[in-house]
């Protein structure tokens, strides 16, 4: 067996690969506390020893040297593969440190390539390397394969150290399955693992997740039984946790005693206030944030902003944004155009848009749903066409909204087809809506029920509402009836349904049809604003 050693081209190529700056694919900020490692290279709160990343003893391509540490990554990789077809024997610290870097640059593509060079018995009996993969795993969202190779671990190896099981929770916290990861957390107090520093923010993040502060107030005990009440990364994931769950007090309270407040501390209480509707107090320790030296980040910029209940305090908090550096901020540049949109400034918005040095399919469509009460909606979306941004479902909503608000009607129709014959989007309830709602007020009333009767699915009260108000406008009093009736199946209770049949019946002189809707909602117990006066005057 052949045995490769370093050469000075891969000891450079790693070393670069270890140094180049992570770029990981995004994460909720608070939540990931910064990777602790000892002088052993084990990680931190772990009876497990881990090896440091180092220089991988391969012997790198002479060709054009990469870049990025997604090539370098490439680039060792591909010389592993071929080392190993060669015969050459590769360590267990080789793969770790292949394994470390894939999750650190979020390439699960890169770690399935690791895994399959990786001999099954060496996982098997390596904690560390098995540990390492299953970490890979759950940030990438398989958590089905984690947890499979989480059961496959020797429950020796696994309970030696809180590492896997963190992994783990993290894993199901990110991809939403919030029961799962709780349930897993149980199951670490049963079989009497520790949780450690790294346990408790991703444990908090769950209960959060699933908004129940009885959960979170149980978590939060065992904080302090087992002695983390004072770490940084947990009383950040408190803060966070109460906010979420609607505890702002609580939340509020345990923000007061953290003495060294870092960003995450500042934006978890900044955000819970905005998320809650309290602008006010989230304005004001926004104030004090400043004046403290922090900056809150894009998100709680943007929370706050998607809250603003004045322009001019929208204009202010725009200022300060620009002041910061923020103003090419992607997303804090659509929260200024919504928010202008919202307080009716849509000379400010469009000011905004043409500024962004980038912008999404979310940009676009906020303009759009800016201007949808004027011809601009259409030219806007015409000139997102030109720029290669596909429209999406938010996209035709709005711009329908708009040809039904100018009584837009071929347009609308055109539109329409657009959406299935050109960007193969199906239509739904919404779009209907919009396109009964600009058929109606067209008095094409008869053209709308067509509409209506040709979907694939019911149209809920959305459609047949829509078409009801439509033929009450233009006195269709046959789709009247018709929308009338599925819609006191859909809603039997909302009496506004009735009263505007009734209205119709009255403006067609067929009282007899109007006292008998009367008596309807009298049976039904549901109290008209007509008396029997009215319905018979």
């Amino acid at each position: 067996m052949e045995v490769l050693q370093p050469s000075p081209v891969s000891l450079t190529t790693a070393s670069a690969l270890r140094r180049s700056s992570s770029k990981r694919k995004n994460r909720p900020h608070q939540q990931r506390p910064p990777r602790r490692t000892h002088d052993d290279g084990s990680a931190g709160g772990s009876g497990i020893s881990y090896p440091k990343s180092s220089p991988t003893p391969l012997l790198i391509g002479r060709g054009p040297q990469a870049q990025t540490r997604e090539q370098l990554l490439e680039q060792v990789l591909s010389d592993l593969e071929a080392s190993v077809d060669r015969g050459v024997s590769i360590g267990p610290r080789e793969f770790s440190s292949l394994l470390e870097t894939c999750f650190e640059l979020g390439s699960l593509d890169h770690g399935i390539r690791v895994r399959r060079l990786i001999p099954p018995a060496l996982l098997r009996k390596n904690a560390a390397l098995s540990s390492r993969l299953l970490r890979l795993y759950a940030s990438c969202g398989l958590v089905g394969q984690a947890h499979r190779l989480f059961d496959e671990m020797p429950q020796r190896h696994r309970n030696r150290a809180a590492f896997s099981w963190n992994s783990l929770i993290s894993g199901y916290a990110e991809v939403g399955m919030y029961e799962d990861a709780m349930a897993l957390y149980h199951q670490m107090e049963e079989e009497g693992v520790g949780p450690d520093q790294f346990t408790f923010p991703r444990v908090l993040k769950v209960c959060g997740g699933l908004g129940s502060v009885v959960l979170g107030e149980a978590v939060h005990r065992h904080v302090v039984r087992s002695g983390f009440s004072h770490d940084p990364f947990v009383l950040n994931a408190l803060v966070d946790m109460y906010a979420k769950c609607g505890d702002i007090v609580k939340a509020r309270r345990i923000f007061d005693k953290i003495a060294h407040r870092d960003t995450v501390t500042w934006n978890s209480m900044l955000t819970g206030y905005a998320r809650h509707g309290l602008f006010a107090e989230a304005l004001g320790l926004c104030r004090v944030m400043l004046r403290s030296g922090v900056d809150p980040d894009p998100v709680a910029v943007s929370t706050i902003l998607a809250g603003t209940f004045s322009s001019k305090l929208g204009a202010e908090i725009h200022g300060w944004v620009l002041r910061r550096g923020l103003g090419g901020n992607l997303s804090v540049g659509n929260s200024l155009i919504s928010m202008y949109a919202e307080h009716n400034r849509r000379d400010r918005a469009r000011k905004v848009f043409g500024s962004m040095p980038e912008k999404d399919i979310v940009s676009w469509n906020a303009m759009i749903c800016a201007h949808r009460r004027d011809k601009r909606a259409l030219s806007i979306f015409r000139q997102m066409e030109e720029s290669a941004v596909r429209p999406d479902v938010v996209t035709f909503v709005s711009v329908l909204s708009a040809c039904a608000n100018m009584c837009l009607v071929q347009e609308g129709r055109e539109l329409l087809a657009a959406m299935e014959d050109k960007y193969k989007i199906k239509p739904g309830i919404e779009h209907y809506g919009c396109m009964v709602n600009l058929l109606g007020r067209a008095g094409l009333v008869d053209e709308a029920y067509r509409v209506v009767k040709a979907m694939q699915f019911d149209g809920g009260p959305t459609v047949w509402g829509a078409l009801l108000f439509a033929s009450s406008l233009h006195g269709n009093v046959t789709v009247a009836e018709a929308a009338a009736e599925r819609l006191f199946e859909l809603e039997p209770d909302n009496e506004h349904n009735f009263e505007l049949l009734m209205k119709i019946y009255r403006e067609a002189g067929r009282w007899d049809d109007a006292e008998r809707v009367r008596s309807m909602m009298n049976k039904r117990g549901l109290e008209s604003s007509y008396s029997y006066d009215q319905v018979h005057e």
